[in-house]
């Protein structure tokens, strides 16, 4: 491989969609159509561990747990670990429906961030998001556990056009001490697309940019919520040739990108490692998200499941 295809190959973030089950359904918002009828993917653990190598050969800093709902997999803890003792930071995107004893061992180990999605501070409302009685208190309940055990957590609000109502959960959340809210537009991909089909125009601007995701059957994407642009599968090559290779370039050139740095919040630079972070107050909305439109397009930010 010549110089100039490794320095195209470089990695900052990578997400791990390692499943795409889930307890819940989220029909209206799902990007990623998960459910609890969908399986784990055709991925091994050993298929995931020798991903999380070749990324960390890239240059990577830090990885994602997605899904669906990462912890039911069954080989999560596993798969964290192993980023962790390969040197990588690990951030877990969970829907803190059901935690068990030995994921918040998991979580509270230093290098490891937890993230979540919040729909609203009226249980029925958020279970009506969900599809699924008793996510609230569930969620909620698993929030408040995390901030007690010091678990470092990130909570996503999505304003699905109703800006008052994203604005409670949002105070609630920073009454029950969560630091880092961050409410965002949804994205019309997945199950909150309906019949349109996936456009460039949902994406932030910076998928592709030294980060990438990886799918529960091995293909890799631009992002989670570029799912719709993938160039190749891990269990046909390496990482570092899918991300070499021209179906990377095309898929990556397609993305309109940002040619103002503060267009978008620095979370979606390829100075940090994450892409579309829910950590922070400042919203990296799609590059098709016009802020005077009476509600933002619909799909969702990830990861709720």
């Amino acid at each position: 491989m010549s110089i100039a295809r490794e320095a195209s190959a470089r990695l900052r973030f990578l997400s791990l969609e390692i499943t795409g089950r889930c307890q819940l359904s989220c029909p209206s918002l799902c990007y990623a159509g998960s459910g609890p009828t969908r399986g784990h993917g055709s991925m091994s653990d050993g298929d995931w561990f020798r991903t999380i190598d070749q990324a960390v050969a890239l240059g990577a800093e830090e990885i994602q747990l997605i899904g669906g709902e990462p912890t039911l997999h069954p080989g999560f803890t596993s798969i964290a670990q192993h980023a962790l003792d390969a040197g990588l930071r690990v951030r877990v995107y969970s829907n803190l429906f059901r935690i068990r004893d030995e994921h918040w061992r998991l979580l509270e180990q230093p290098g490891v961030r937890l993230a979540t999605t919040y729909h609203s501070s009226v249980p029925a409302e958020h279970d009506e998001v969900t599809g699924r009685p008793g996510s609230h208190r569930a969620t909620r309940a698993n929030i408040v556990e995390a901030l007690g055990r010091g678990i470092a957590l990130n909570v996503a609000v999505l304003d699905t056009g109703d800006p008052e109502r994203a604005e409670r959960a949002r105070t609630e959340l920073e009454a029950l001490g969560v630091r880092d809210v961050h409410v965002g537009s949804v994205r019309a991909v997945g199950n909150a697309a309906g019949t349109a089909l996936p456009s460039t125009a949902d994406l932030c601007g910076r998928c592709g940019d030294q980060r990438a995701t990886v799918l529960p059957g091995g293909d890799v994407a631009v992002c989670e919520i570029g799912r719709f642009l993938t160039a190749g599968s891990v269990l046909d090559a390496g990482l570092a040739s899918v991300l070499s290779g021209p179906r990377w370039a095309e898929a990556s050139a397609s993305i309109p990108r940002r040619t103002d740095p503060t267009a978008c919040h620095p979370d979606c630079q390829p100075s940090n490692s994450d892409s579309c972070d829910p950590g922070k107050n400042d919203p990296c909305d799609p590059m098709g998200y016009a802020p005077a439109m009476t509600g933002p397009p619909a799909g969702t930010v990830p990861a709720h499941l």
